[in-house]
């Protein structure tokens, strides 16, 4: 069997459906109709009711037929009913005797004339129904532009086409009287159908389209609600609402409709308020009505060029007005106080830390980061102007590896100068060679400005007892000179000076006699 309000599903088992012929593919929470009476037996007399309701286009419309087969339909069932010029194919949507309750309230009479049930459908009733039933939306896209062609001032809301085919149904919806004589000639030829155009208000047409309201359920057009009233903003007013037309409205553009559920309750509880205490005259001042609390039995006055509103009960408004007839004004309106009591806390089971939990540490720690960023900013910032600084001063050499300090290369140089001068003075002594005056030497600078020496002066630091004997050169490729010095660097101290002859006479070599 197929599900009972959008046909689709098996032979036994609807697809997708909840219950009777509800499915969740939408539109069947209309079917959703509870027959309180179908448990309660009649009379041996009394025959069953043989009317049934039968819904089409997934309860969008319903009519009433005549049960002449004498079958018994169960809710949910398919059958096939008579249309114009043909059948069509809907839902049983209610039977028994609640049907005559329906048919009361829908002021349908039972008369000869109300159509009548041909059979269950079968399974070729069902078949060519889907196949003209697929037809529809392409239909509504072309009627659409049909009628935008002739320049006609409506909106086409759906399209229903009878089960055979034979009958076209456009739903429209428009503000002003159209003239749709030729339009009906356009259609008849395009979909080879008898055409019938029906018009529609704005909240049948929600109800068609379906949708979420702004209470988070589906519409109340498109599920259960078949009756609509008008509404207008009384309804709002009596029920102390702000006119705000874009929060009353709703997806049909017009006052929502629940705007009437709950407008008796308070049309009862307005009952207790005075009509004639919209102005009371007081000894300060005229007090104009602002608003009524019918839950907390309350109305509200404020004087003329103040904002501060005054809460009175009822019965002391009636009293004011009393007087006001006497031609009396009571010196003050005597106001309620109005105590706003907390909700009591109910008991979660769990304690509310909220607030309670200390996020010191992790304060601590972003402020260290905050703080190292800063530290390498200002490191940055000090590289910098030394590089600047750097670049502007000469710099100045630093000893090489092979190169010593220069308090130790003059404790070093210091037996080297004084063998030189005494092979100047010798007769038979080495002279130098040619070559190596004409070289400059680093240290003949600062023999010039430290003058004679003392001999207690060579035994500072911490080779006291003369040189050491010469090393092999560190770096291959450099031999040292005979004065034991290398080419183009400055001597070692680890050379012994090279022995020369000696004057008679002059057991010390060391001994300068200039000194």
């Amino acid at each position: 069997m197929a599900c009972a309000g959008c046909g689709t599903g098996v032979e036994g088992k609807p697809s997708g459906c909840k219950s009777n012929g509800g499915c969740s593919t939408g539109g069947c929470n209309r079917l959703n109709v509870f027959d309180w009476l179908s448990n309660i037996p009649l009379g041996d007399s009394l025959a069953p009711f043989d009317i049934i309701e039968v819904s089409f286009n997934n309860g969008s419309r319903k009519d009433f037929f005549r049960n002449v087969t004498k079958q018994l339909f169960d809710k949910g069932e398919m059958v096939t009913v008579e249309g114009v010029s043909g059948f069509d194919v809907g839902t049983v949507s209610l039977t028994g005797e609640l049907v005559k309750l329906q048919m009361k309230k829908r002021r349908a009479e039972d008369t000869p004339e109300v159509k009548k049930v041909l059979r269950r459908s079968t399974n070729d009733d069902l078949q060519r129904m889907n196949d003209n039933k697929a037809r529809e939306r392409e239909a509504l896209i072309k009627s659409r532009a049909l009628a935008r062609n002739l320049g006609l001032e409506m909106k086409l809301a759906e399209v229903e086409i009878q089960a055979d085919g034979r009958k076209a149904t456009f739903f429209y919806t428009a503000d002003d009287r159209v003239d749709f004589r030729e339009l009906i000639k356009v259609y008849a030829s395009e979909f080879r159908a008898k055409v019938e155009m029906r018009q529609i208000g704005a909240r049948q047409e929600a109800g068609k389209v379906g949708g979420i309201g702004s209470c988070g359920r589906e519409l109340c057009c498109s599920t259960w609600l078949s009756d609509f009233k008008s509404v207008n903003t009384t309804a709002a007013r009596y029920q102390n609402l702000s006119i705000n037309q874009a929060k009353l409205s709703g997806q049909c553009g017009r006052l929502k409709c629940c705007l009437n559920y709950e407008l008796d309750t308070y049309l009862d509880a307005l009952k207790d308020f005075p009509d004639d205490a919209d102005n009371i005259e007081t000894a300060g001042g005229v007090a104009h009505l602002q608003k009524r609390d019918i839950f907390k039995s309350l109305m509200w006055y404020s004087y003329e060029g103040s904002n501060k509103q005054y809460p009175l009960t009822i019965s002391r408004a009636k009293e004011i007005r009393q007087l006001n007839r006497q031609g009396v004004k009571p010196d003050d309106l005597k106001p309620v106080e109005v105590v706003t009591a907390k909700p009591k806390e109910a008991d979660l089971g769990y304690a509310d830390v909220v607030g309670l939990i200390s996020l010191k540490s992790l304060e601590k720690t972003a402020q260290k980061r905050k703080q190292k960023d800063k530290d390498k900013q200002k490191q940055q910032k000090t590289g910098e102007q030394k590089q600047g600084q750097g670049s502007a001063q000469p710099r100045t050499e630093q000893p090489k590896g092979n190169q010593r300090p220069d308090n130790r290369q003059q404790q070093d140089r210091k037996p080297k100068q004084e063998n030189r001068q005494q092979q100047q003075r010798q007769p038979g002594g080495n002279q130098p060679k040619q070559g190596r005056e004409q070289q400059p030497r680093p240290e003949q600078g600062s023999r010039s400005e430290q003058g004679p020496r003392q001999q207690g002066q060579r035994q500072q630091g911490p080779r006291q007892q003369g040189p050491k004997p010469s090393a092999q050169p560190d770096q291959p490729g450099q031999q040292p000179d005979q004065t034991g010095g290398q080419q183009g660097s400055a001597p070692r101290q680890d050379r012994r000076p090279p022995r020369h002859k000696h004057r008679p006479g002059n057991p010390n070599r060391n001994n300068n006699p200039e000194k």
